[in-house]
């Protein structure tokens, strides 16, 4: 079934994305600020917020960040090399490598997470009015 979309629905649909994209390069900008790559910001996030739950594998961090398994282990050894997290073989199946953030991981994290969070929050009342705008375009 096909929408009949108005010129004000695709304007509502243009502000959203430009909303999502301002956020974005805010937080890519922040990243840089501290010697971070966005995609390793966003690892560094995933792999804390997988600590909550279970430990963090090369398999789960590629899912997450929508990579090819072979792409996540580089991006694991760059975020190494700099020192912001470490490998562990797991306990149970020493074949299987967990990853988890170094104490410096964990400040860089910690840093860019609350910057975010700050603009998330300034933004957030204008953002929940495009969100409201887009979210009546799509049908139940």
């Amino acid at each position: 079934m096909s929408m009949e979309l108005t010129q004000a629905d695709f304007e509502a649909l243009a502000r959203f994305r430009f909303a999502i994209r301002q956020y974005l390069a805010f937080a890519e900008q922040g990243a840089k600020a501290v010697g971070l790559t966005s995609q390793q910001y966003q690892a560094l996030l995933a792999i804390k917020a997988q600590a909550y739950s279970g430990a963090m594998t090369v398999g789960e961090l590629a899912k997450r960040l929508l990579l090819r398994p072979h792409s996540a282990a580089e991006l694991i050894d760059r975020l190494a090399a700099i020192d912001v997290i470490v490998r562990e073989p797991a306990l149970q199946d020493r074949r299987v490598v967990n990853i988890r953030l170094t104490s410096r991981g964990e400040a860089l994290l910690a840093q860019l997470s609350e910057r975010n969070l700050r603009e998330l929050r300034a933004i957030s009342p204008a953002f929940e009015k495009l969100l409201g705008r887009v979210a009546g375009l799509v049908e139940p």
